[in-house]
């Protein structure tokens, strides 16, 4: 895996870049389009405690998907310690795996930046009652 420093050797994931993460939302790609199609089926993937799902929680950093048929997907989680990683990707690669047009799934779970309530939707925060 590449190194994710930069010469200086400081992690790009400062804190400027925590204070302005922007999760991913389904509202961010072309309708129809593949990369599209891999956001709805990310809101397949439910956090099993909250009842919530990934993207809606903004635990979905980024969606990059290749010309390949190849999607990188870097996600956190609500907490470092949380168990539920291991279900979370395997639900991640189950739900994209019957799209037409992807041939690897390469989930990467992140704790940088740190996953906060902010990053959550309108809706999902409504349903946990933070306003």
């Amino acid at each position: 895996m590449a190194d994710k420093t930069d010469e200086g050797g400081s992690d790009p994931m400062d804190e400027h870049d925590v204070a302005t993460q922007t999760p991913v939302t389904t509202g961010e790609a072309p309708e129809g389009g593949l990369r599209e199609r891999v956001l709805q089926a990310l809101t397949q993937v439910y956090d099993p405690e909250l009842g919530i799902n990934i993207v809606d929680l903004g635990l979905v950093y980024s969606v990059d998907v290749h010309d390949d048929g190849g999607v990188d997907i870097t996600y956190s989680l609500t907490t470092m310690g949380c168990p539920i990683g291991p279900l979370i990707e395997d639900q991640i690669r189950a739900f994209l795996a019957p799209i037409e047009g992807i041939d690897d799934v390469r989930p990467e779970l992140v704790f940088r930046p740190p996953w906060s309530p902010e990053l959550m939707s309108d809706e999902a925060k409504a349903s946990l009652g933070i306003f």
